[in-house]
């Protein structure tokens, strides 16, 4: 019988019969009438096609399928109640962690590695907020927040930590590579360029195709086709579908180069070094709880590990 079919308030009457060996005794330990037990028995065994209760004028006496039946839906229910108190103890032990960080840095580089830190933290509970904006850090005996931020520091009134370097270059589908001309970085003035509209620091514009041609010598006197999207994450799957091109920051494309669903059309000539990083950012005073010192050394442990990837790997 498929589970949602399952009549659980009726198994539930009928392995309390059962235990007491009577309707009005386990009527009272579930707080109904005698009537709704012996209804509710009744039912189950119409649904099953099985006689669980012999009945008597001086009461009822479970037959031998019911005792078999009862000893399979208390172990049910036992293992049901175990299950429910581990997870409340979990609950209220856990330590909770509000991670906030840009959403394209959540998605494409974070969100593929946290499986294995949470595999082995079974008493961290981690919430993700996507949200560009730097939110102010802080930690408590039982909670935390931190933030991951793609920028140029120092950030005020916090620390922080660089995790990352970021280098752009241009990157596209295969199939645009092997059906288009390009073979010089002056080729992409003909392609539509893909851009995304990141939030910055005030003061600090974030680099763009305009900076990445002149890295590239490239006099620009025609404006290009641009298209323009608000989340990064739009702007690769739109590349990867061999709508045009988009100038992609290394760590949030590396995966993605990997497996081949993008390649860089100048192989490893002409990166733009960035300005910015991608830095975690902690509170400037307190004492950092364990479970946060233990995120925070796995985070350091992806990002050095990350680093450490030969570079041919992603070309």
């Amino acid at each position: 019988m498929r589970i949602e079919r399952l009549p659980l308030n009726a198994l539930r009457a009928f392995a309390e019969a059962v235990r007491e060996n009577s309707f009005k005794a386990a009527a009272h330990r579930l707080g109904v009438t005698p009537g709704a037990v012996s209804r509710q028995v009744k039912q189950l065994e119409d649904r099953l096609g099985v006689v669980l209760f012999e009945r008597h004028a001086n009461g009822v006496c479970a037959t031998e399928a019911g005792r078999g039946l009862a000893e399979d839906v208390q172990a049910g229910l036992l293992r049901i109640a175990s299950g429910v108190q581990n997870v409340t103890e979990r609950s209220e032990d856990a330590f909770r962690l509000l991670l906030s960080a840009p959403p394209s840095f959540l998605q494409l580089w974070l969100l593929p590695r946290l499986p294995g830190f949470e595999a082995n933290e079974r008493q961290i509970e981690i919430s993700l907020d996507a949200e560009a904006r730097l939110s102010p850090p802080l930690w408590m005996p039982n909670r935390a927040r931190l933030s991951l931020r793609y920028g140029q520091g120092p950030w005020p009134g916090v620390t922080s930590q660089r995790l990352l370097e970021d280098t752009l270059f241009p990157v596209c589908s295969p199939t645009l590579l092997a059906q288009e001309h390009i073979h010089t970085p002056a080729d992409l003035l003909a392609q539509t360029l893909l851009t995304v509209d990141w939030c910055s620091q005030a003061g600090h514009p974030i680099p763009s195709w305009h900076d990445w041609f002149k890295n590239a010598g490239v006099t620009i006197k025609k404006i290009p086709h641009q298209r323009q999207y608000s989340l990064y994450s739009l702007a690769l799957d739109q590349a990867m579908a061999g709508q045009g091109v988009v100038l992609a920051s290394y760590p949030l494309v590396a995966d993605r180069l990997i497996s081949g669903v993008l390649v860089r059309p100048f192989a490893e000539h002409y990166p733009l070094d960035s300005p910015f990083a991608y830095e975690l950012v902690l509170p400037s005073e307190g004492v950092t709880p364990p479970a946060v010192a233990r995120f925070i050394e796995w985070l350091e442990q992806e990002a050095a590990h990350f680093r450490g990837t030969p570079p041919d790997r992603h070309l």
